[in-house]
Parts: C-alpha cells; structure tokens; sequence
C-alpha cells in the first residue's frame, strides 16, 4: 500500500494522499456552507494525518486563502458580503494574527506547540459548540412560547443577543454597515477582529471559527451575511497568514496544491448551499460539525495515556476526521440538490 503515500518534500513525512483529497473537496464544501476556510478541521485532520503541527498550521492557511477567495466571489453575487465591515475588521485581524503566529513559533522553539495547540482547540470548540447549541435551545424555546400564544416568531430573535447590548456602545466613530443592517462604533468590529485573529495566528486559522459567530453573537450580522463577510476576511488575512508561515518556513505547498484543487469546486457547492439552508439550519449543523472535530482531537489527546490503544486511537481520529467532512459534505450536496429542486419546481408552476 505504499502507493497510498506521498512524500512531503519540506516536512519530511510521508501522507496519505487520498486523505489530503478527502480533505480539499470535503473542507471546501463545508467552508463555503459556514462561511470559512474550514482550517478548524483541516488543522487538526493534517496533524492526525502525520503532519507536525506547525506544518500543519501553515499548510493549511495556504491551501485555505486561495479556496476562500473563490467562496467569496459566489457569496458576493447573492448579496451576502459586507465589504465595509470585512474591510474594518481587516485592521485588527492582521496584527492579531501576527502576534499569534509569532507565539506558534515560541511554542515550537520549547517543544509544547503540539500539546497547547491542542489544549486550546479543545477549550475553543467546547465553548463554541456550547453557546452555538444554548442560542439553538432558547430559539426553541422562544418559538414554543410563541406557538403557545397563536403568533409566529420572528426570525430576526435570536436565542443569544449580546450584540444588541455592545450596539449601545457609542465610542467614536460610529459606522453604519448597510448589508449587515448595523449601526455600530467601529470599535467593536476591530476589538472583535483582533481578538479573533490572534486566536487565529495561534491555531493556524483563518479566524472562521471564531469570526463567525463572533459576528453573529457580537456584532449582530444575520447569519446569511456572516457567512460571507468571514469568508471575504479569511480570504484577505489568509493570504497574509500564508505569505508569513512559508516565510518561516512551515507550509508545504505540494500538499496545500492537492488539497486546493479539491477545495475550489467544493467551495462553489458549499457557497450555493445557503441559498436553500439559511438561519438556525446553518447553525446546528454548525455546532454538530464542531462537536465532532472535538473528539476527533480528544482522542489524539488522550493516547500519551492509553500507550496499549495508541495505534486504536489513532485510526478512530483519522477515520472520524475523515467520516466528519465526508458526511457533513454529502448533507450540504444533498440539501442543495433538493432545494433547487424546488425552486425549479416552483419555476414550473407561475
């Protein structure tokens, strides 16, 4: 089965090619859906595959800024890009960004990246996953408690609203984001993006997972504009982040190339996607997709551990990497077919 491998020039390591494969068509999908660059499973499926981290980081940010571009353009065309906003928040993504990239480096030089990388995607996607699912529940609650009075909710609720209590925060200059439908200081959007991208430059990100629904929660986008401002900013501060990592020589092109031709088509696919499922549909599927990346990267956690199950422990990761993207893609793909469907249907019938 050696055919399988492929040797990575830069990093020294032989991977499983059809698994990079797996990866770019399947993370393609997924982040043009969700509105990023889908580097929160990528990042830790390239270190379950045999990449070291720091690799894995850089190789990622770069397969993931050229696929993000490409999203981008198609969310524009369905007006769900607020250019204004992606612009404001440019500002502090790229020294967050930065700072954080500089601390992977520190990390590496001490030899704790793997373990804290790790650690602080854990804590991240635990606390994603648990406020994704709280706003979920309250939503539902509030729409039972509508029904129960004959009156419909509106769609506009939201389970979680922090965003409309840091909206009374009128530090100068104030901004109003026409697509967003927000009249904000310009404050909270940079604070927001710098946070973010600091977050971002430690995980080797490009911030989706975190901008996006800090933009909903925070900022107060609807979910459909979220998607596509985010990915308009991963596009611009991933093509930064990856011009920093091959700098310090952590990106391994020939594996961002074969994921990337895989990412492009995926991304259109995705993009289309949330023509048909938008608002909370968009997000549980978000919040299951975290949930599974989580434990995908518990178990690599837990092996130091468990020495007898290593190998046991290592398959179950990669294969539920794997199984996640494949079946969270094959779930958009299907949503999309059957939403045009309709939409031809109803064509049919004026």
């Amino acid at each position: 089965m050696e055919w399988l491998y492929v040797l990575m020039p830069i990093a020294g390591v032989k991977i499983f090619w059809p698994g990079l494969i797996i990866l770019g068509v399947g993370v393609g999908i997924i982040g043009g859906f969700f509105g990023m660059g889908g580097a929160w499973m990528v990042t830790p499926g390239l270190n379950i595959l045999g990449f070291p981290m720091a690799f894995a980081i850089g190789t990622d940010i770069a397969h993931m800024a050229g696929k993000s571009l490409i999203s981008t353009m198609r969310h524009g065309k369905f007006g769900n890009v607020d250019y204004k906003l992606g612009l404001i928040m440019l500002v502090g993504t790229v020294v967050g960004f930065e700072i954080g990239a500089q601390m992977v480096m520190w990390l590496e030089r001490i030899g704790s990246v793997e373990k804290v990388v790790r650690w602080i995607y854990m804590a991240l996607l635990a606390g994603i996953a648990w406020m994704v699912f709280h706003d979920v529940g309250k939503r539902k609650k509030l729409e039972r408690a509508a029904a129960a009075k004959g009156e419909v909710l509106d769609d506009s609720v939201q389970g979680i609203d922090f965003a409309s209590k840091l909206h009374k925060i009128h530090i100068p200059p104030m901004v109003h984001l026409k697509e967003a439908g927000i009249y904000c200081s310009a404050w909270l959007p940079i604070i927001v993006s710098f946070l973010t991208g600091w977050l971002a430059g430690i995980l080797g990100i490009g911030g989706g997972l975190i901008r996006m629904p800090a933009l909903i929660y925070l900022i107060g986008c609807p979910t459909h504009v979220a998607v596509g401002t985010d990915l308009f900013e991963v596009a611009i501060s991933g093509l930064y982040g990856a011009a920093t990592y091959t700098w310090k020589g952590r990106t391994e092109l020939v594996a961002a190339m074969i994921m990337l031709v895989g990412a492009a088509m995926g991304a259109q696919v995705g993009a289309v996607a949330t023509k048909y499922i938008k608002g909370y549909g968009i997000r549980i599927a978000f919040g299951l997709a975290v949930v599974g990346c989580a434990v995908s990267i518990f178990l690599k956690l837990i092996k130091p551990w468990l020495p007898g199950y290593g190998t046991l422990l290592d398959n179950a990761s990669t294969t539920l990497v794997l199984g996640l993207v494949a079946s969270m893609s094959i779930y958009i793909f299907m949503r999309m077919v059957a939403g045009a469907k309709r939409e031809l249907a109803m064509k049919k019938n004026r």
